[in-house]
């Protein structure tokens, strides 16, 4: 098969990848490219199979198959793994090349899927049968399970393992034709029931499936196993490094058996450490329970650890990179700590997201020596991290609101936000005092804050010198914009929710608190014109964005991350 283009990042993006970690993988190939090897060819492939939408564990997958050809000025295809259409859908491919693509990465016109080759493969199952190298099985699944012995006990061999050729060519070619029932028959692979790999015990080829293929149709009711068709069409695609994960290590001497009895261009395997994460899951079925179940609200729930979750909770597709550039690839499972993750992500945003006003339990302030009916406009700074961001102009007027939380009648020590009697300063304007409180005259509940202010102030300084300890933000009651604010926490509440609760059931672990939805939020005016996956710094409150629920009469925002880096506290030296 032909090869053609070249691929890689984005230009736009190219100036924050930097060079690429050493690692064993990327040893392999350069010894591979001093000696010659494949003429000098580095080829990859990412292979999702289209039944779940992709998550972080992805992500590492897609930033090492494309990086790796990009920095060896090789090429990777995207290529669908699709032998399986009970299970598949059109939505899962359209979802996973929209990921890939945000992520960055293009595979130009290398688009493929098993599918492409289910004619060829048919071909290689014949001429592994003519070989002597498979034969039809009419054992049921269960009875297949049952020959094929255990880890510490050997197989047994099929009854119909001795099938003359013709016989199997036969059978086969019949149930090709359809002729009979599902899972009544099925190709297998001659190699030997007392191997130590239980995948080497005869292993299943074809099996009958009348299941509607979305690309084929309802031409094929054969489809091949995945171990089949995987290996094959690296080697149809000339792919020279086929690289995956752990789980597949126990898989590579079949690949090569089949490889090697068609006599065709033989990839070289390499597994890798899959990437696990506290607080998370990263199991297709187990993410594809919780959709199917409703304790999420989709596989782009901002909960899921799927790639259009973290979009859409606001993660960035560089932050996600830059992760999966510092964890690097190991030989050796090991669990990341979600700290770091949330680490990248904050410095990403902390250099490109704006600093906004937001009051997400509002409470009204006064001013009343404030001339009424005046609006004062007043500069903020868009983001010290980058003055070329600039600033903008916010209204100022006599009624405000600030932080519910803000505001203490009897403040315990160290408490330097407002107070009665005590001055503080609001954010790029004036310092005020609290001269009194007004309250429901039925439930005693605090309805408003009255305070003056000092005209003199407006530099964020006093002109006699005085100092104040708390700086507030805020936001005009005029001009504010009505918001709801969505307050993520972790999906689960174990650090390694795998292991189950009581029962032993992951579900278990779920965090009963992993959202909380706030209503009647305000936000500064400027964000009006706000688009969905837009970035914002909270001041104080943390990292959001905007998201795709926002109407013109509410807008719906976010919590992407909060403020707190705990893995860049863990890493401070003991005298910072």
């Amino acid at each position: 098969m032909e090869n053609k283009g070249k691929e890689g990042r984005p230009e736009s993006d190219k100036d924050d990848s930097g060079p690429a970690p050493a690692d064993f993988i990327r040893e392999i190939i350069e010894e591979e490219l001093s000696s010659g090897k494949n003429g000098g060819r580095v080829h990859t492939r990412f292979p999702p199979e289209p039944n779940g939408y992709l998550h972080i564990g992805h992500a590492k997958s897609i930033c090492l198959n494309f990086g790796i050809a990009a920095q060896y000025g090789g090429l990777c295809n995207l290529r669908f793994d699709d032998t399986n259409p009970s299970k598949e859908d059109v939505e899962y491919v359209d979802s996973i090349m929209e990921d890939v693509r945000w992520l960055g990465f293009d595979w130009d016109d290398r688009l493929f899927y098993a599918s492409d080759y289910f004619d060829i493969l048919y071909e290689y199952a014949v001429r592994l049968i003519r070989m002597g190298k498979a034969f039809v099985c009419d054992l049921a699944g269960d009875q297949v399970r049952e020959y094929r012995g255990t880890l510490t006990q050997p197989g047994k061999e099929s009854p119909f393992r001795d099938r003359p050729v013709e016989e199997n060519l036969d059978l086969f070619a019949r149930m090709k034709a359809g002729e009979f029932e599902d899972g009544s028959r099925t190709l297998r692979a001659k190699i030997d029931m007392a191997s130590g790999n239980i995948n080497m015990r005869d292993p299943v080829i074809y099996r009958i499936l009348r299941a509607t293929h979305h690309r084929t149709g309802d031409k094929w009711c054969i489809y091949p196993m995945y171990d089949f068709a995987h290996c094959c069409s690296d080697s149809l695609e000339g792919i020279t490094h086929s690289i995956c994960t752990l789980e597949f290590e126990d898989h590579r001497p079949l690949y090569d058996w089949y490889l090697e009895q068609l006599g065709i261009f033989h990839s070289r395997q390499i597994e890798f450490a899959r990437l696990n994460l506290t607080y998370t899951v990263m199991s297709k079925r187990k993410l594809l329970m919780l959709v199917q179940e409703g304790r999420v609200g989709g596989w782009d729930d901002p909960l899921m650890p799927t790639i259009s979750g973290l979009r859409r909770r606001g993660y960035t597709p560089e932050a996600i990179r830059k992760f999966a550039d510092t964890i690097g690839v190991a030989k050796r499972d090991s669990t990341v700590s979600i700290d770091l993750l949330n680490h990248c992500l904050r410095e990403d945003l902390n250099a490109r997201a704006p600093r906004v006003m937001a009051v997400l339990r509002p409470l009204r302030v006064i001013i009343d020596n404030y001339p009424e009916g005046k609006v004062e406009e007043v500069e903020a700074v868009n983001n010290p991290e980058d003055p070329s961001m600039g600033s903008r102009m916010l209204p100022f007027t006599r009624e405000l609101y600030i932080e519910r939380d803000d505001f203490l009648e009897d403040p315990p020590g160290k408490y330097f936000r407002l107070a009665p009697g005590r001055e503080v300063r609001l954010k790029h304007a004036y310092f005020i005092k609290c001269v009194r409180v007004a309250r429901d005259g039925k439930t005693g509940e605090i309805t408003a804050i009255h305070c003056t202010y000092d005209p003199d102030t407006a530099s964020g300084e006093a002109p006699d010198g005085r100092k104040v300890k708390g700086t507030l933000h805020w936001v005009s009651a005029a001009h504010s914009i009505r918001a709801r604010v969505r307050l993520y926490d972790h999906l689960f509440g174990a650090e390694d929710p795998s292991s189950g609760g009581e029962g032993g059931d992951f579900r278990d672990n779920i965090n009963p608190g992993a959202l909380e939805e706030l209503e009647g939020c305000l936000v500064e005016p400027g964000l009006a014109g706000t688009a969905p996956l837009d970035h914002f710094q909270f001041l104080r409150h943390g990292y959001f964005c905007t998201d795709r629920d926002s109407t013109a009469d509410c807008l719906v925002f976010n919590r992407t991350v909060g403020l707190r880096d705990s893995w860049a506290k863990l890493r401070q030296k003991p005298d910072e």
